[in-house]
């Protein structure tokens, strides 16, 4: 029985309980984007009880004679199985209330079958994670899971007004073919994919979508290609760097390379970790701080190079709250408190 004939069946299959289920276009409510939502009617006793499918259509694309999206209708295929997952799932519940002899009412199927989740699509979702790295400061994060936001809206043609459900196998590998397609490499095929399944796992935790939905057990991300070819500058080419006079010298070159030198001489440290440094992080010539990635403690003494390099900077240390002019605390005050306060804890930690 093909797709559209097993739809037809369970849109007017009734039951000998005089119980009901079918799908209708919820026309009365217009959302903001202009759809309607489709609802499950459940009759049972002349009862009738309504629940959304968190799925909207706009009501040219509904068939309201037959109940079913139009031949024109946009993902027809996937509204249609959609659809009939949900009838699917309720008349099994109604054949095991029948086999039991249970007596029940509509009320109470809804209920037995309510799986508890948060009705938000992938977009819904995805802004909602954006909003939170950016008020928790994790800057980071919102820049990678932005880039893979705006890959998702790319593919499909601005619509994620859509269920975690849709994303299964299938629909992962036609993400794949889109990539390969555009001729991207593997490193960035493996961010994205890596990232999707991160918000995924995510939906599963905020209870968006049911774990038995998750595709990334059957489609391997690990499959992606991420090896790069190891690059580095010899100690001459490094030292080269660091004593060359700046030609025509001007305040974004010359910062440029003492951050550049600041970071060789302090072990390699990140930009992050950089831009994060403020005068609690000295102290008696010793640089202490916390990895951002790692969380780990890092301690060292400073050469003389590298405080001089800090002295340099000490004006703006004083109106702007940070070692190096990367960050303001007039402009990023909470990540401003975060830090001091974290720091704080890190030096009683260390004199005690």
């Amino acid at each position: 029985m093909d797709l559209s004939k097993c739809l037809n069946w369970g849109l007017n299959q009734k039951f000998s309980m005089n119980a009901s289920v079918s799908v209708v276009c919820y026309k009365s409510k217009v959302l903001s984007n202009g759809k309607s939502p489709l609802m499950l009617r459940i009759y049972k006793d002349n009862k009738r009880k309504m629940i959304g499918l968190g799925v909207s259509i706009l009501p040219k694309y509904w068939d309201f004679e037959k109940n079913k999206p139009t031949p024109r209708c946009p993902n027809k295929e996937l509204i249609e199985k959609i659809i009939l997952d949900k009838q699917v799932e309720y008349q099994r519940q109604i054949l095991e209330f029948v086999a039991e002899q249970k007596e029940y009412t509509a009320a109470l199927l809804v209920e037995s079958k309510k799986v508890k989740l948060v009705n938000k699509t992938v977009g819904e979702f995805y802004k909602e994670l954006l909003v939170n790295f950016r008020d928790s400061g994790n800057e980071g994060n919102r820049l990678v899971y932005k880039y893979s936001y705006n890959s998702l809206r790319d593919f499909t043609s601005s619509n994620l007004d859509i269920p975690f459900s849709s994303i299964d196998v299938a629909w992962l590998k036609r993400y794949e073919s889109w990539f390969v397609g555009k001729k991207c490499k593997g490193t960035t095929l493996s961010v994205l994919f890596r990232t999707l399944r991160s918000t995924f796992n995510k939906a599963i935790e905020a209870k968006i979508v049911n774990k038995k939905y998750y595709p990334f057990n059957e489609y391997k991300v690990s499959k992606f290609d991420t090896s790069t070819r190891k690059r580095a500058l010899s100690k001459e080419d490094m030292m080269r760097i660091i004593t060359t006079e700046t030609i025509n010298a001007t305040f974004i070159r010359e910062f440029t390379r003492d951050v550049f030198t600041f970071a060789y001489l302090s072990g390699g440290i990140s930009l992050v970790d950089m831009a994060n440094l403020t005068s609690y992080n000295v102290h008696r010539g010793r640089l202490r701080y916390h990895r951002q990635k790692t969380h780990g403690a890092i301690n060292f003494k400073l050469c003389e190079q590298a405080k001089e390099i800090i002295k340099k900077y000490a004006p703006y240390q004083k109106e702007a709250g940070y070692l190096f002019p990367i960050y303001d605390n007039r402009v990023h005050k909470n990540r401003y408190k975060r830090k001091i306060g974290s720091t704080r804890c890190l030096l009683r930690s260390i004199r005690s």
